[in-house]
């Protein structure tokens, strides 16, 4: 696949035309203070994975609505209470579960505490699985995650998400063995996208850093491509004619573009100008709403939605040496 965006001047200067509801900040604040009624429970069980450089704990806490989130947390084997670490909290793509301990070595081998949130209802369709159920029902949907829910705000797929990963933040930070003012939310596609809305809504984070990031820019993605996940909305609206307006009313309370406008830690953004999962200037939508002044985005030109990729860990390994 050739280029097919706009070419990356125009990127660089592109803002998005979702505009964020007026209840945006009210939505979420009411959304959280209703999950922060339920206890956190956060629970930390020691897991014998047959690895001597790590530590790792199954982790299940309270996420929205006091549903059970399950978790992994990793830490270097010679860490101890006297010296707490920094934190990365990773979110995952589509469909993806938490899979198993060993394959998250990466952050924990730099001498990080890692804590990667399973996805509610999701981890069925890569990987190595995930355990955490969804146990809200909805409307009809499209086959997928992203219509479920879409008749209204409260009702919408994300909205769980999203909070369970504020919470999942919340019950890493909760460990004794983690230093909270040095945590930085990384995720890549559907990770990325929660990655920035927790960047949105988690104002103390040390950094965020989402590779080709999805959930950005809903007006043009649903419109510009008609690969997965996207297309879900599209193939919904086919059958509920004349949705349009109210589906794009739903899916701007949880646009990356408005999170992003709320940033308030350093960035580190990735896009691939061959993407057309998560297109280009989507990704641009949100960088470019970015709030905080220090923010960077790597560009991969020859790339579909594979990114950077091993190339991409690298870039984030050098630009946390300065957050966490």
């Amino acid at each position: 696949m050739a280029l097919f965006d706009l070419p990356l001047d125009e990127l660089r200067g592109y803002r998005s035309a979702s505009t964020a509801p007026e209840d945006f900040d009210a939505f979420w604040s009411k959304t959280l203070d209703e999950a922060r009624e339920h206890d956190l429970d956060a629970r930390f069980e020691p897991v014998d994975t047959g690895l001597s450089t790590v530590r790792v704990f199954d982790v299940a806490f309270a996420g929205f609505g006091g549903h059970p989130v399950k978790g992994w947390l990793t830490l270097p084997a010679d860490a101890d209470a006297d010296t707490p670490l920094p934190l990365v909290v990773e979110f995952i793509g589509y469909g993806g579960g938490r899979g198993l301990p060993h394959e998250h070595l990466l952050w924990a081998s730099t001498g990080r505490a890692h804590f990667v949130m399973d996805t509610r209802g999701q981890g069925s369709a890569w990987g190595a699985g995930g355990g955490t159920a969804d146990p809200v029902g909805g409307a009809p949907a499209y086959p997928g995650f992203m219509t479920r829910g879409i008749d209204a705000p409260e009702n919408y797929y994300y909205r769980r998400v999203f909070t369970d990963a504020v919470r999942a933040v919340e019950a890493a930070r909760s460990h004794p063995l983690t230093d909270a003012s040095r945590t930085v939310a990384v995720g890549a596609s559907q990770g990325g996208g929660i990655a920035i809305a927790v960047g949105g809504l988690v104002p103390d984070l040390a950094g965020v850093a989402p590779d080709v990031p999805f959930l950005c820019d809903f007006p043009r993605a649903t419109t510009l491509t008609d690969r997965q996940p996207y297309r879900e909305i599209g193939s919904y609206l086919k059958t509920h004619r004349g949705r349009f307006e109210d589906v794009l009313h739903t899916l701007s309370y949880f646009d990356g573009v408005h999170f992003a406008a709320r940033g308030s830690a350093p960035a580190l953004f990735s896009a691939a100008l061959e993407d057309q999962t998560c297109p280009p200037s989507t990704v641009f939508g949100a960088f470019n709403a970015w709030a905080h002044d220090d923010k960077a985005i790597e560009v991969y030109d020859f790339n579909d939605h594979e990114g950077g990729g091993p190339f991409q860990e690298a870039a984030k390994l050098r630009w946390m040496r300065s957050y966490a």
